[in-house]
């Protein structure tokens, strides 16, 4: 049975791996967790670092991540791109078809324009429940977040007890730049979403992610039609 964190144990871990390189983090708790950890990567730049970093320590680790249904053609180019790049066999999770299909009857393919309690139901079929299933393998889960990203980020630590998951959440990115990502990206030659090249700088599925300018927020493209605060799936939560 997975363990449970308290806030004092989060806070510990914290300071024991404040000066802790990214690779010291994660062989760390891929070591300490195995086949009890994976990676859940939306294929943004930050968890094709990850991916990289990851396989380097461990070429057996697992990686998941989603297909809603609603990506772009792109992004379905990239699983394939990574998996050819690192010889793997990314682990995909799909909402169950039965309750999308009742969904979509009831409502209408782009319901979640309509309010934000319909984007979050939206959500909530097409990725929150696939987690939620994908979660259920795992006592530790690496995720990409970093704080510069939205506002919604900003009080994230490196390690945090997820509560509604029951699990030990890993952010080794979480005091990266974009810049510095970047920089990886280019350096070790790390597979991309070439939309990233167009203004894309955050991607998530295709009718709810536009192309930002240069001044705006990063995630500013993500559910753009609402406030910046609302701009999550409901996966995130400050610890």
């Amino acid at each position: 049975m997975n363990k449970k964190y308290t806030s004092s144990d989060i806070s510990r871990l914290n300071a024991e791996f404040a000066e802790s390189s990214t690779q010291e983090l994660l062989l760390h708790f891929l070591q300490v967790y195995g086949t009890r950890i994976a990676l859940s990567s939306s294929l943004s730049i930050e968890d094709q670092v990850l991916t990289d970093m990851i396989l380097h320590v461990d070429p057996k680790a697992r990686i998941f991540t989603l297909d809603t249904g609603r990506l772009f053609p792109e992004t379905y180019q990239l699983m394939d791109r990574t998996n050819l790049h690192y010889n793997i066999k990314m682990e995909i999770f799909v909402p169950h078809t039965e309750v999308l299909q009742q969904t979509l009857l009831e409502n209408g393919v782009n319901f979640f324009y309509e309010s934000l309690e319909k984007r979050h139901l939206c959500c909530q079929i097409r990725k929150l429940e696939p987690l939620s299933r994908a979660f259920g393998t795992l006592d530790a889960w690496i995720c990409g977040l970093r704080r510069s990203q939205s506002v919604t980020r900003e009080g994230m630590q490196k390690i945090e007890w997820d509560e509604q998951h029951q699990l030990l959440k890993i952010n080794p990115l979480i005091d990266w730049s974009e810049e510095q990502t970047w920089d990886y990206i280019r350096t070790h030659h790390v597979p991309y979403n070439k939309l990233q090249e167009q203004g894309f700088r955050s991607i998530g599925c295709q009718p709810c992610t536009r192309a930002v300018q240069p001044d705006e927020d990063i995630r500013a493209g993500r559910w753009w039609w609402e406030s910046p605060e609302h701009r999550e799936c409901g996966l995130h939560q400050k610890a």
